[in-house]
């Protein structure tokens, strides 16, 4: 990775190194912060700072003096102006093993209708709709992708050249991507994205190893947020506690108060998202929809994550033809396929009505999914027909139409596109009640659904309401709140948490 020195407001200067120990990334209340930092840079504390990012308060730190390192952190952590310290963990792209008997053919368009959807529209999308790739970088001369690239930036190595670079770890994982977002379908010989006509920025913070920093996600994301996009895709992750994700979703939080919607892919552990910590598919914010895969036959690959709690919709992804560097194409696995074509859906959605936010295009696809056997928040597998049919001939949705609550949490509930006075009503008040107002409280553990009825006599029906009981069997707590700081050790290191802990017991991990 290129380093550059970065000088500061306050004059402080990050040097760049050669070679980094433990890297950090410290989320500051003030720079203050920053300051003392800058005076605990000496040899004995092996402490480096490595670079500022202002839109997430934090500096990226690295630890050279492993002997020295947990009473380093613990130094840092008690500073009042520093709000939590957590580990730069790594972050990988979402790709599964690939089954050589099923490279055949290109199913997924025509497993979710999407020729009828572009006919329904009476069009494939619109390039007004801008969809940032955070991945592994794109081939953005490929002959089916550059009449829809736009210009990117480069995160793993600080320029502006976000081109993807292949290796045996990494076949093409991002230009994959772009081409079931957005492939253009005009190449003879090529294939075709779910949103032909869309605009798509190319960040790339993962590189030729597939592998990329917590650090450089979050910068992805804040690019995004700046330049104005609307959708992003992100087919990657790492199976970290909530603390250390936090800066990770404080990121997504602002890319939601940005209007922007975040469709990611829920991992190939073959895992219950519910029993495990997987980020960002399990970041708790209204704007993130978290996708499992299906396969030709609509069911679930024996790789895919699911969950009912944390999974809120799935989407072929296994054997998925698509562009690859080099004008080429090739068929790959995993969530991180699944993932892309969600996110043009998304995109062709936008297309159709700007307004649209991530609750309510999430309700739209899990109303009017194909019901599978696959354990996502509504059981279903996306159907580009329905959503959009749904869409233009303004029928009533509920938003949103499936979740999971913690006993006493609520949840208001509105009818998309009603007219009129709307009535609520819950199918078992014991489980769920629903005031006038459509604010739904959970009574008791149990499964229930909500009716409404506007003044037209049009009816919306949700889909499962689950309290307390997402398929992980505990208690789910209440979507939409951030993790907090306490509980988790932060760096992935059971051991240097309890060091710490002997040094600076107040740590809100040590409680």
């Amino acid at each position: 990775m290129k380093l550059t020195n970065v000088v500061l407001s306050l004059a402080l200067v990050l040097v760049a190194q050669s070679s980094f120990g433990a890297e950090y990334i410290v989320k500051y209340k003030n720079k203050q912060a920053l300051n003392k930092m800058a005076a605990m840079q000496t040899e004995s504390t092996g402490l480096q700072m490595k670079s500022l990012h202002e839109a997430g308060s934090f500096v990226t730190v690295a630890i050279k003096n492993k002997k020295h390192e947990a009473r380093t952190l613990a130094s840092i952590q008690a500073d009042p102006n520093v709000e939590y310290v957590v580990e730069n963990v790594t972050i990988r792209a979402f790709e599964a093993p690939v089954d050589g008997e099923n490279l055949r053919e290109q199913y997924a368009l025509a497993k979710v209708n999407a020729v009828k959807a572009w006919e329904r529209a009476g069009n494939r999308g619109n390039r007004s709709v801008l969809l940032a790739v955070i991945d592994t970088g794109v081939d953005y001369r490929h002959k089916n992708l550059a009449p829809n690239m736009v210009a990117g930036y480069d995160f793993r190595d600080n320029d502006s050249d976000p081109m993807d670079q292949t290796s045996a770890q990494n076949p093409g994982h991002g230009t994959h991507c772009a081409g079931i977002v957005g492939a253009t379908g005009v190449v003879e010989g090529g294939i075709v994205g779910l949103s032909p006509e869309v605009s798509m920025m190319p960040l790339r913070f993962l590189g030729a190893d597939g592998s990329g920093s917590l650090e450089g996600g979050i910068k992805s994301i804040d690019y995004a947020i700046e330049h104005g996009v609307h959708v992003i895709s992100a087919s990657w992750g790492a199976s970290v506690s909530p603390a250390n994700a936090r800066p990770l979703v404080e990121a997504i939080e602002r890319a939601e108060k940005a209007g922007i919607i975040f469709v990611t892919a829920a991992a190939n552990d073959g895992k219950n998202n519910d029993r495990t910590d997987v980020y960002p598919a399990n970041a708790p914010v209204s704007n993130v929809i978290t996708v499992a895969a299906s396969n030709s036959s609509d069911t679930k690959p024996s790789w895919s994550n699911y969950g009912k709690a944390k999974v809120h919709v799935s989407a072929p992804g296994d054997a998925i033809m698509s562009t690859v560097p080099g004008d080429k194409y090739s068929n790959m696995s995993g969530t991180s396929m699944a993932t892309p074509l969600v996110a043009g859906l998304v995109a062709f959605l936008k297309a159709q009505d700007p307004a649209l936010t991530g609750p309510e295009v999430k309700a739209l696809m899990q109303t009017t999914g194909t019901k599978v056997q696959i354990e996502t928040a509504c059981n279903c597998r996306v159907d580009a027909f329905a959503a959009v049919d749904t869409l233009l001939s303004k029928k009533a949705w509920l938003v949103p139409t499936a979740t999971t609550l913690a006993v006493d949490a609520t949840q208001q509930v509105v009818m998309k596109n009603a007219v009129g006075a709307v009535q609520f009503e819950s199918s078992n008040p014991a489980i769920v009640t629903v005031d006038a107002t459509g604010l739904v409280k959970a009574v008791a553990n149990g499964t229930a659904t909500i009716k409404a009825t506007d003044s037209t006599g049009a009816v919306a029906q949700s889909l499962d309401f689950n309290v307390g009981t997402s398929s992980g069997g505990s208690n789910p707590g209440e979507p939409g709140n951030p993790p907090g700081g306490g509980g988790d050790c932060p760096f992935g290191d059971e051991a240097m948490c309890q060091i710490i802990c002997q040094i600076m017991p107040q740590a809100p991990w040590c409680q």
